[in-house]
């Protein structure tokens, strides 16, 4: 069989899958982008609460994600939980490490400007460092999201939702008819949704920066 008349054969369940990995890296980037961002608020204008933060993170990152999902495991069970925890530890450092270094960008002309004309210390960080800092930001979260759709998938081993159990189910059936078609759908529909939520974001770093932010 080839891979079309795989793909077609099994369209529906493709689909589910297709649908559950965007679902499950759309979600869980959602929650690391606003805790990336509430923590680097609180640690920006700190080297010593910066450091740690990024310690932390970085200490995460290195940690192999079978391993990670191993230890989570026991901890959440199976499916969902430990995939999305997983999901959101490793999409925090990309994001926290370029919110620093985009609130630590910002120019303190504008601070000083908007303190000048009556801006508590809130509305400086809403209307001025972030909106500033934003596009430094959002590189940090297409990387984290291009980490997270490959992760998704080794999540399968957890028996998390998504492509990955097209891939894990073609591995453990090597030989068999249809093993190769599995992985490579599974792996043709990861890049495809990576590529499309690439996109997505840079569509959407269009629509929210500023002209003369734009690089």
């Amino acid at each position: 069989m080839s891979l079309w008349d795989y793909v077609s054969s099994r369209r529906q369940q493709l689909l589910t899958d297709t649908y559950q990995q965007a679902s499950l890296v759309f979600q869980c980037m959602v929650v690391a982008t606003l805790v990336g961002i509430a923590v680097a608020v609180l640690a920006y204008r700190s080297e010593r609460v910066a450091r740690p933060v990024i310690a932390t993170t970085v200490t995460v990152l290195t940690i192999p994600s079978y391993a990670l999902l191993g230890l989570l495991i026991p901890v959440l069970g199976l499916g969902v939980p430990p995939s999305v925890a997983a999901l959101v530890l490793y999409a925090l450092l990309p994001i926290i490490r370029n919110a620093i270094a985009g609130l630590r960008g910002v120019d303190p002309g504008l601070v000083d400007a908007a303190r000048g004309i009556g801006m508590n210390r809130l509305a400086q960080l809403a209307k001025v460092e972030l909106p500033v800092a934003w596009p430094t930001v959002l590189g940090g979260i297409r990387v984290a999201t291009q980490m997270s759709m490959g992760i998704a998938a080794v999540a399968a081993y957890a028996s998390g939702p998504g492509l990955g159990n097209e891939i894990f189910s073609g591995i453990s059936g090597l030989g068999s008819a249809n093993a190769l078609n599995q992985v490579l759908a599974g792996t043709i529909g990861i890049i495809v949704l990576a590529l499309l939520f690439d996109a997505a974001l840079v569509l959407l770093g269009r629509l929210t920066t500023s002209r003369g932010l734009r690089g």
